[in-house]
């Protein structure tokens, strides 16, 4: 069987490093061809690469589109905050008026570290190209603002970690790596957190490959906020400044994808030697 890291089309660059660093952990070449199994970063089609994906085509386009999720997150009563898509910009003007007394974020839906959100007002001009329909979503306040993930690779949940602004760190409405906030690791995941991220990775379809899901807390509530995944549009955030949780991620991984083959190391898991 041929297998490679398969890393093509215009957007290829974004993945480069990462692809590297991925080959060392897998075991596996990058090459801009389809193998017969690939791990699949970057392409260039809408549809998807000759050869079986270790991560559903399926799923890297659930992961892409928020709205996709919010269509299946809502069909599935997954515990999320409240979300709607609308079509029009007048339709969102008198959805925010008739709903005053929360607060509402425009969510860009191709986006990734949360790129291109917007709280909500009134008298807020919509670009002409934003895409529809728009996808408006409660915005829960908190005085510390934090936003939880756990990680899946072949339906093992593991590495639950809180992103938060350390302090010095002006804190933004969205918890993002790329707006200052830094991962903490904690200890077992809550049952609730736990139960609603295994919904979001069944649904997604990324249960028995690799996802990961973000959540908030509401009060004694736990609330998805979307699913991620490697591939296409973005790849996972890998930089937690956490040496045990990268090697456990990086040999979950590999293990998975050499899942019913040979394992290419000899005895136990380590990265592949650089040449």
């Amino acid at each position: 069987m041929s297998a490679a890291i398969l890393n093509a089309g215009p957007g290829a660059w974004a993945f480069e490093e990462h692809a590297v660093k991925l080959g060392a952990a897998l075991w596996l070449d990058v090459t801009s061809e389809p193998a017969e199994r690939n791990y699949l970063l970057g392409w260039h089609d809408a549809a998807p690469p000759d050869g079986e994906s270790f991560i559903p085509w399926s799923g890297i386009q659930i992961a892409a589109d928020k709205r996709q999720q919010a269509r299946l997150f809502r069909a599935a009563n997954l515990p999320v905050p409240r979300t709607e898509l609308l079509e029009t910009e007048s339709a969102v003007r008198e959805f925010l008026k008739e709903n005053r007394t929360r607060e509402w974020v425009l969510k860009y839906p191709l986006g990734c570290g949360a790129s291109g959100h917007h709280l909500l007002r009134e008298d807020l001009p919509i670009k002409s190209d934003w895409p529809r329909p728009y996808l408006v979503q409660e915005f829960i306040r908190m005085e510390s603002p934090e936003v939880y993930r756990l990680y899946c690779v072949d339906s093992h949940f593991f590495g639950w970690n809180a992103r938060r602004f350390p302090a010095g760190v002006k804190p933004s409405p969205w918890v993002a790596h790329a707006r200052g906030a830094r991962y903490v690791h904690l200890g077992d995941p809550p049952k609730e957190a736990v139960q609603a991220a295994v919904s979001a990775q069944d649904i997604s379809g990324l249960r028995t490959s690799f996802g990961v899901v973000d959540l908030i807390r509401n009060g004694n509530t736990w609330l998805v906020l979307e699913i991620g995944t490697d591939g296409v549009a973005n790849h996972v955030d890998r930089d937690f400044d956490n040496l045990t949780l990268n090697d456990e991620l990086d040999e979950r991984l590999a293990v998975a994808f050499w899942k019913g083959f040979p394992f290419p190391w000899q005895k136990q898991w380590q990265r592949r030697p650089a040449d």
